[in-house]
């Protein structure tokens, strides 16, 4: 009896923080990977483990240019996009490029080879939340012109722009809405919170929070978040899904379980708060219960834990470069 060949999946943003763990996941179950990344904020580290493997191709590629994959797919993953405040108010047309043409060429992609679709939105998508927890159903807080809105609105674009090839041309698709993720191989100096700190509480430097860090985050183990997508690819289901973990949690405390599981000496340094920084976030994970029989699993502590010990025994990792700590928000 012919054996099944595998199934075949194009992950963009593969060389990132998420796209890089996933490509290790759809690996493990067998799937033929081809990731694609133009390396803007990813970088090879991440996946050089796997260039030796026969079932993982990689091509080094701008996705707001036309994409070409030769052969069938089956599935995409769409997760090419800045997604730091520090890089994508240093880079934002190709933050909106990524979200807009990135997402237009992709979708085109998935048309041409009867794929199946998945797009990385983000909890930015709801702006400054008027309400918590942040259900789907929630039409958001947002400002277009403000220095955020080059990621919030290019989401908010992307997931207009799946929606219309879903209900036009038939496009099998997914929305994942992605709360703050958190662990191993995100970037030190990305500006986000969680790098940010532990950065600063291993150099025992003074860890830097803005406003009176009072706003809150909810934190989910990167493992965790994986497992999430992994079933929503899965599921036949095409409106959007949220996906995080609504451990609910102050900035403040979080900088303060930092110094604790660091054992640093730092202190907390407070400054202006960013202009439209959100004040609250919360996922309402209840349609991933139902759904996708989805729940995080790890404890923010132990995800905490897990991430410090990588950072601790990465040899490549210089913890004297510079962090920029203009962090903001989502993962």
């Amino acid at each position: 009896m012919k054996q099944a060949s595998p199934k075949r999946i194009l992950i963009t943003g593969a060389a990132g923080f998420l796209g890089s763990h996933l490509s290790d996941r759809f690996i493990r179950e067998g799937y033929q990977v081809i990731g694609m990344d133009n390396l803007i904020t990813g970088t090879l580290r991440n996946i050089e483990h796997l260039f030796k493997l026969p079932n993982f191709e990689f091509y080094q590629h701008d996705v707001s240019k036309f994409v070409h994959i030769p052969g069938h797919l089956d599935y995409i993953l769409h997760f090419a996009s800045p997604a730091s405040p520090v890089d994508y108010l240093r880079i934002p047309i190709q933050t909106l490029k990524v979200g807009s043409l990135g997402t237009h060429n992709l979708l085109g992609l998935a048309k041409s080879k009867k794929a199946c679709i998945l797009v990385a939105s983000t909890s930015e998508v709801y702006g400054d939340p008027l309400v918590s927890p942040q259900a789907e159903t929630y039409w958001g807080n947002v400002n277009p012109v403000g220095p955020r809105g080059v990621y919030d609105e290019a989401k908010r674009f992307q997931e207009a722009m799946t929606m219309a090839y879903h209900n036009f041309h038939g496009v099998d698709t997914r929305i994942v809405r992605i709360f703050n993720t958190f662990g191993p191989r995100m970037r030190l100096n990305d500006g986000r919170a969680l790098p940010t700190f532990i950065a600063q509480a291993l150099r025992g430097q003074d860890l830097s929070v803005f406003g009176d860090g009072q706003q809150t985050r909810s934190f989910c183990y990167v493992d965790d978040l994986v497992e999430g997508i992994f079933r929503l690819l899965h599921a036949d289901y095409s409106e959007p899904v949220n996906l995080g973990n609504p451990d609910e949690i102050t900035i403040t405390d979080i900088a303060k379980e930092i110094i604790e599981l660091t054992d640093s000496t730092s202190k907390l340094v407070f400054s202006d708060l960013p202009i439209d920084d959100p004040k609250q976030r919360r996922p309402d994970i209840r349609l991933a219960n139902r759904l996708l029989d989805w729940s995080p699993n790890v404890s923010r502590l132990n995800g905490l834990r897990k991430t410090i010990d990588y950072y601790r025994l990465m040899d490549k990792i210089d913890l004297q470069e510079t962090t920029q700590i203009y962090f903001k928000g989502d993962a």
